[in-house]
């Protein structure tokens, strides 16, 4: 079983042995992937890393956003005022 492709976001960067590759050659190369290959992928497309499937160098480059645990962009570096910056 293929991967679909919607199961690869856009702006995930992947890589076979050092060469970026575009959707249609991924899809094409996990026809013959097993299952547990196929999974490990998945996880790879969520957090980014680097294996070797079937003899394959991969490295998944994923598009990072920073978010605050509310979910939002963080508003950027808090300065808390100093000894003589109290009064």
């Amino acid at each position: 079983m293929a991967l679909s492709p919607q199961s690869i976001r856009k702006g995930v960067q992947v890589k076979f042995d050092n060469v970026i590759v575009d959707k249609q050659t991924i899809i094409e190369k996990s026809k013959s992937w097993t299952e547990k290959q196929e999974i490990l992928f998945k996880k790879f497309l969520k957090q980014g890393g680097k294996c070797k499937i079937q003899g394959l160098k991969v490295e998944v480059i994923p598009q990072h956003e920073v978010l605050t645990s509310k979910g939002e962009k963080p508003s950027g570096k808090i300065v808390a005022p100093g000894i003589d910056q109290r009064f």
